[in-house]
């Protein structure tokens, strides 16, 4: 499992258009945060394309996250700079996101902050999120699976450094 920093308080999950997986993601993170009393950690979405900026999540990953709980809020928007002084931990949904995060990376200190998502999965050997958007309802349903996975690698990575 990969190590969080003890000084962490703030996560940014990162996709391609921010209107599937990484806003899934942060709610997913958010409500585990709340349920678990670390509601002091932030977190944020993001995607790497501005394409769909200003959009909600998409209508099938709502549905998909309603089903199991999830207020599924957020309103895309790309990347900034700025994120990467924002951000303790960026995390990328897959290897593109990465490679994009980790160029768009202002130094050193900020490319350190850039990871997989799936590094923190702890159920499923997934090394990406995939993206959902082209395919049927189990991919929505898969995507599901692994941010609940990973959001619970992440958590318990986090109690482990606040403690």
């Amino acid at each position: 499992m990969p190590e969080i920093n003890s000084k962490t308080q703030s996560l940014l999950f990162v996709c391609w258009g921010n209107i599937c997986r990484s806003p899934t993601a942060e709610n997913v993170m958010r409500q585990k945060l709340e349920k678990s009393g670390l509601d002091n950690i932030r977190c944020d979405s993001a995607g790497t394309l501005n394409a769909h900026q200003g959009h909600p999540p998409d209508s099938r990953m709502t549905a998909a996250g309603k089903r199991r709980g999830l207020p599924m809020t957020g309103t895309a928007r790309g990347v900034r700079t700025g994120d990467f002084d924002s951000f303790d931990l960026i995390l990328a949904m897959d290897n593109a996101n990465l490679e994009d995060l980790r160029a768009l990376a202002p130094n050193a200190e900020a490319f350190q902050k850039v990871r997989l998502f799936c590094d923190f999965c702890r159920e499923h050997d997934y090394t990406e999120v995939p993206d959902p958007y082209y395919g049927g309802p189990e991919g929505f349903e898969l995507v599901l699976d692994l941010l609940e996975d990973g959001c619970d690698g992440i958590l318990e990575t986090l109690k482990a450094t606040q403690s």
